[in-house]
């Protein structure tokens, strides 16, 4: 297969609004030929040709990419259709259907390949890709792409990649009027009114770009979800974002409204037993595989939050799961059903509740199912302790939820990289088969011997014209795609690939916006929520600092609920002398928390109540600690923005101002998070602040006083 390509349009392509100028459109994608001359001519050495073999949708999207990305990169044309392989160059197919593959690769290569795995190889002079399936094609390319890229060696390659994680997920909060409930940079880039006649090409553009990094699905649709996806003409608009997906190896998914057999399908119930409800959801169902053959399945969100579910029936999640199960598992479709609920009634400590509902029922769900929780037990906080549900239902796979987008770490201002963050709840032990059980263990199936795992991010992505908001906010993208592939990879290796591939190779600024990233979350936790305060952002919008917020429907919506501020002292106590929160994790987790003078001081005051006077293992007070806290965070933020202003020299300058500007931002913010906390707690401690420290610039009332009713992200109430 022969694809030949200009030299002119190399360069154009996937520049999109980039053209004209750097303004961060192309993400980590950024095929600009090598400058190192002796580099780039040792890559013209190793690969003078390319020979391309086997046909089909994703195989042609492969081939592409290849010959397009190391044409740019070595500023020379190449095509897919060599036939000499005398020549050195790069052959690629997929094992036991090309008679040069089977010559060049051994009975151990090709058995180690899996589903969607890849292998690149040197064998004699070529450098061989393959895989077992064209999915698994496409992933090597992309890798292969990112080792130039890199400017790694291509000498001796003896690469095998299996993807430890089988359905790795963006999760959309978008809604079909294209708003999108806790986005940052803009609308939503789905525009259903013109949908499926008009298909814009960032939508192929968001395609590559996930399948470069190796995510397999995406879910377009809000899990505050709407029946109205399932209404025919909007399941052919759906249809239409599928048939841009499928090319890159990307399944869709949507969210199903539970109450749909309602809303669209005329019925006086959506009782999960009712034969007529099974009946509506299996045609559904139907109906969206004739357009969708492809089709992922559902991701649903019940009985939270407001929305419908099979509780009001009588029935319980493990009902309503297997009711859309069933209508699925005859095309392959998956179940994701969320873990995130809490009922109507006010539990006396929200942390415990999933727990307590979907314990109970392990072992009862579908094979098809998959129980979809958040990192932590309350929601998406700057820092939590592991959700106590995982390992706790040995007989049903579950998968990760992690939230890409901003929603309690500074929306989309803020320089945080989520990778650490990621990497810590991944690497934290269950200590359910004993010491060395792994969260991550437990997710991708290995502990319990699951064969259905999966991983879900919030995507933070949107109409802004670098699809991130703050161009960090691309690393946070990218690190979820590279931890859902391989969730054992490091964090600073994952940042030095995006710091090379998106912004410069000097290795000085590398090491400066490396350490940028991987000590941001850190900081960003200490001028927010430190010793394991939490929720106490602003109510609604959940922008900027509000722990006297007092006033809401619900308890376990104010932040006084969770932060317990008191005279004599700060925190949740979750121990056996309050809501024994500690009972859901096993022992040798528990033990870590239970002692107050031996929990980490990360988790303090999530598990305990502390007198402002007790000393920390710190050598501080509990009131000493916090205030120091909160000014350091603020004080890194400052030393954050010295540090980018170091590398302006090696970055373009658009996309430097467009990073100096919101570190400014953020530097502002850290502020005023930090004297409107400081200046609420010492309103409880009576206690005044450490030797040196400043006052905070206004009193208490000023910062109580602070309204933003136009704040980004907030759920549309219509």
């Amino acid at each position: 297969m022969k694809q030949k390509i200009s030299l002119l349009l190399i360069a154009t392509l996937f520049l999109g609004l980039g053209a004209l100028g750097e303004n961060g459109y192309r993400l980590w994608l950024r095929f600009d030929q090598i400058e190192d001359e002796l580099l780039r001519t040792r890559y013209q050495q190793q690969i003078q040709q390319i020979r391309f073999e086997g046909n089909s949708p994703i195989l042609s999207t492969a081939a592409r990419e290849l010959t397009h990305g190391l044409s740019a990169l070595l500023g020379k044309e190449l095509n897919a259709g060599a036939e000499d392989l005398q020549q050195p160059g790069v052959v690629v197919g997929i094992t036991g259907n090309s008679t040069i593959l089977d010559q060049l690769l051994s009975l151990e290569d090709k058995q180690s390949l899996m589903a969607e795995g890849f292998l690149i190889l040197t064998r004699q002079n070529q450098i061989v890709l393959a895989a077992n399936d064209d999915r698994g094609v496409l992933y090597g390319v992309f890798h292969l792409l990112r080792l130039i890229q890199l400017h790694e060696s291509l000498d001796d390659l003896h690469i095998i990649q299996n993807p430890k994680l089988q359905r790795r997920i963006l999760n959309h909060w978008d809604n079909l009027d294209r708003t999108v409930e806790r986005g940052y940079a803009g609308f939503s880039i789905w525009n259903w009114h013109e949908l499926p006649d008009f298909i814009d090409d960032r939508y192929l553009d968001y395609a590559r770009a996930n399948a470069s990094i190796g995510i397999n699905g995406a879910v377009v649709t809000n899990v505050n979800a709407n029946a109205l996806i399932f209404r025919s003409d909007y399941i052919a608009k759906a249809a239409a974002l599928a048939d841009v997906f499928r090319p890159y190896g990307i399944r869709l998914y949507l969210t199903a409204r539970f109450s749909a057999p309602i809303e669209l399908g005329g019925l006086s119930t959506a009782d999960p037993l009712d034969t007529d409800v099974k009946r509506w959801w299996s045609e559904k169902v139907e109906e969206i595989y004739t357009l969708i053959p492809d089709f992922g399945g559902f991701l649903v969100k019940a009985n939270s939050e407001g929305q419908p579910g099979p509780q009001e029936y009588g029935r319980n999640h493990a009902d309503g799961a297997n009711l859309l199960a069933d209508a699925l598992a005859p095309h392959d479709g998956i179940v994701m059903w969320r873990a995130f609920v809490y009922s109507s009634e006010e539990p006396e400590d929200r942390a415990k509740q999933a727990y307590n509902e979907f314990v109970p029922l392990d072992g009862k769900f579908r094979d098809n199912v998959l129980i979809q929780v958040k990192n932590g037990p309350i929601d998406f906080q700057p820092r939590e302790p592991i959700h106590p549900l995982f390992g706790a239902m040995p007989n049903t796979p579950l998968m990760m939820e992690f939230q890409i987008t901003k929603e309690y770490l500074g929306q989309g201002t803020h320089l945080v990289g989520l990778s650490p963050f990621f990497e810590e709840v991944l690497r934290t032990d269950t200590y359910v088969e004993g010491e060395g059980s792994l969260v991550a263990n437990v997710i991708d199936g290995s502990l319990h011997g699951h064969t259905l795992t999966g991983i879900a991010g919030v995507a933070n992505i949107g109409t802004a014209f670098n699809w991130t908001g703050h161009l960090f906010g691309q690393a946070d993208w990218y690190a979820f795609g590279r931890l859902a592939w391989d969730p054992y990879l490091s964090s600073a290796k994952i940042y030095q690939e995006w710091i090379k591939m998106t912004l410069t190779h000097d290795q000085d600024a590398q090491a400066i916006i490396g350490d940028m990233l991987l000590s941001s979350h850190e900081t960003c936790v200490r001028y927010m929520t430190p010793i394991g305060l939490h929720h106490i952002m602003g109510p609604g919008h959940h922008y900027g600092p509000g722990p006297w917020v007092s006033k809401m429907p619900r308890a376990d919506w104010t932040s006084v609920y969770y932060h317990k501020a008191d005279s004599s002292g700060l925190g949740f106590d979750r121990t056996e002398s309050g809501s024994n929160a500690l009972e859901q994790y096993r022992p040798n987790l528990a033990k870590v928390y239970r002692d107050l003078d031996h929990c980490p001081l990360e988790f303090l005051l999530w598990f305990h109540h502390v007198s402002w006077d007790h000393p920390l293992s710190s050598g501080n007070t509990l009131w000493n600690e916090l205030c120091l806290q909160y000014d350091q965070g603020a004080r890194e933020v400052s030393q954050l923005r010295q540090r980018w202003d170091q590398v302006e020299s090696y970055i373009d300058k658009e996309r430097f101002r467009q990073v100096a500007m919101h570190l400014q931002i953020q530097e502002k913010e850290a502020r005023w998070w930090r004297d409107a906390c400081i200046s609420y707690f010492q309103s409880f401690s009576n206690r005044p602040l450490p030797r040196g420290l400043r006052q905070p610039e206004h009193d208490l009332s000023h910062y109580e006083s602070l309204i933003f009713p136009y704040a980004p992200g907030i759920r549309p109430r219509w």
